[in-house]
């Protein structure tokens, strides 16, 4: 039964980071003066009640793992650090002549390329930096993402010291074999090391990040780096699909051959035993891809339903004003989004004529913002409701009808004026957003834009 709904969907599909998602984003009702109006809107909105989310990007890794989606620069010369952290201040000074009152920061996460690639001292700098001109929020959280080979026991207590108090590392699979054709060579006794230095130091929430679906990867693959991972008991835990998407990414993503990935139907059976294995040790299932133990602070918002998400995936607590900072980071002020340019080059020569770095964006009108409701209900609490008259709209039944078959198939309860994914439902997840998502359906891609679901 599970081969046989793994097959009838899994079609092409967004991770639902946003609502629209960029490819559907419209340029021509995009300026940077909307941006900006759209902005100060949301932050004259809710600075006061709930702070602002600062994400940075720090795009510069030693070495290519050609698993990876995100946008980085590969490179060893470290003299590239400096001017990139005075860079991302000058951005935030940008960013704070258009507000009339001082940020408070309630979420601020460090991504990348490789965060961990800067030394102690410049982050330090990039940090103070940032908080110079800003409060925190009386429940802030600070994070980043470690790599296990090069987070020094000295970055953790810089970043620490700062405010840090999660990290998460990326893991993938512990196979020598896998690590070679994702160019990703790290062991076990590694990330123990990492974790448990990270503990030691005082860090209340340690992730994994864990991936299947990778190239040459069986299901005892998958058990093993679980095992093993069990071992180690992180607090939280993103258990990814691997997206394969080389026509977007290019050569990265092409260090070995079609035929060494596992089918979609092998790929569901390495998650649905993972996640077996993974709760057995305690491990709560939360939203999509993600798991935590109940001490952690993504269980309790999942309980609180209070979960959200947005381009940094998902979070304990919603704010509305996320800015981005850095190359190709997406700011979102809920009534817009904003990308900065992806080239450093022209990131710097920009951030020179004070001028705000981005390229492209998307300002969402009254219907995008009530599909974007459903969508976010869906990824962070499985269920969503239009009871209320400002969360209808006319294509709803529309909508219904597409998802008939998935209730059919078990996946989904359609009540009388909700829907509720079941248990059996929740790895098709994306397949019901996609039956709320009207850019989706209007203008179906002539080419292939997004990994598959399952």
């Amino acid at each position: 039964m599970l081969s046989s709904l793994v097959n009838k969907y899994n079609v092409a599909g967004p991770r639902y980071t946003s609502y629209p998602t960029v490819p559907y984003w419209d340029s021509n009702t995009y300026s940077l003066d909307k941006w900006k109006r759209s902005l100060i809107t949301a932050f004259n909105e809710s600075n006061a009640k709930e702070g602002v989310s600062l994400y940075i990007h720090l795009p510069f890794c030693e070495s290519l793992c050609t698993f990876c989606g995100c946008h980085k620069r590969i490179t060893k010369q470290h003299s590239v650090e400096l001017p990139y952290i005075d860079a991302v201040l000058s951005e935030w000074q940008l960013y704070l002549k258009l507000f009339d009152e001082t940020p408070i920061i309630k979420e601020l996460h460090l991504g990348g390329g490789t965060p961990t690639f800067f030394s102690p001292e410049h982050l330090t700098r990039l940090i103070k930096g940032i908080l110079r001109d800003a409060r925190l929020a009386d429940h802030f959280e600070f994070s980043f993402e470690g790599h296990p080979n090069n987070t020094t026991v000295a970055h953790l207590k810089a970043l620490y010291d700062l405010g840090f108090r999660r990290v998460s590392y990326g893991v993938q699979d512990y196979n020598p074999t896998i690590q070679k054709a994702i160019h990703r060579i790290q062991s076990f006794d590694q990330v123990k090391q990492a974790t448990e230095q990270a503990r030691a130091i005082g860090y209340t929430s340690v992730g994994h990040d864990l991936i299947f679906g990778l190239p040459h990867q069986t299901m005892e693959h998958v058990r093993e780096t679980i095992l093993k991972t069990k071992e180690l008991l992180p607090d939280r835990l993103a258990f990814y699909s691997y997206a394969h998407v080389p026509w977007i990414k290019g050569v990265g993503q092409r260090g070995f051959n079609e035929s060494d990935l596992p089918s979609p139907a092998l790929k569901r059976q390495q998650y649905e035993m993972g996640k077996q294995l993974l709760a057995e040790v305690g491990y709560k299932e939360i939203g999509m891809d993600h798991f935590a133990l109940e001490t952690d602070a993504l269980y309790k918002s999942m309980v609180a339903k209070t979960l959200h998400r947005n381009f940094m995936g998902y979070t304990a607590s919603k704010t509305q004003v996320m800015i981005g900072l850095g190359v190709s980071s997406i700011s979102d002020s809920w009534y817009g989004f904003s990308q900065n340019v992806k080239a450093i080059e022209n990131y710097y020569a920009l951030i020179e004529q004070d001028t705000l770095p981005v390229y492209r964006g998307h300002i969402l009108n009254q219907e995008d913002l009530i599909i974007r409701r459903h969508i976010l209900n869906l990824m962070c609490q499985f269920q969503t409701s239009w009871k209320s008259s400002d969360l209808y709209f006319d294509e709803l039944p529309d909508a219904l009808i597409d998802l008939k078959e998935m209730e059919n198939d078990g996946l989904i309860e359609i009540g009388a004026t909700d829907i509720t994914i079941t248990e059996k439902g929740r790895p098709f997840v994306r397949n019901v957003c996609m039956a709320f998502d009207l850019l989706l359906k209007r203008r179906q891609p002539e080419t292939k834009l997004f990994s598959m679901t399952i």
